[in-house]
């Protein structure tokens, strides 16, 4: 990914990943890093950030979003996303 906004590292937490960008009347698919941190002096929050590869956007100029959550944020959106693995498996087997 040319000319990356997110640093990306051996401890990226993932990168390759399928993503998507939508808006009113256009859909661009590319792949994507996504990471989550915390400070590493003094955390106060969690940060998600997620920036999808700008060679595949036709639609987007180069850039990447972040969400700062409070640890009880962050801690709910970990069960949602254990709910919704749960589910996935279910039906896979």
């Amino acid at each position: 990914m040319p000319d990356r906004i997110m640093k990306v590292n051996a401890y990226t937490t993932f990168d390759l990943l399928d993503g998507e960008a939508k808006g009113h009347g256009w859909n661009d698919e590319a792949l994507a890093i996504l990471n989550v941190t915390a400070p590493r002096e003094n955390p106060d929050h969690v940060s998600l950030e997620l920036e999808l590869d700008n060679t595949d956007l036709e639609n987007l100029p180069a850039h990447a979003d972040s969400v700062t959550l409070s640890a009880e944020q962050a801690r709910t959106l970990a069960a949602e996303l254990e709910k919704q693995a749960d589910r996935v498996e279910r039906v896979g087997e």
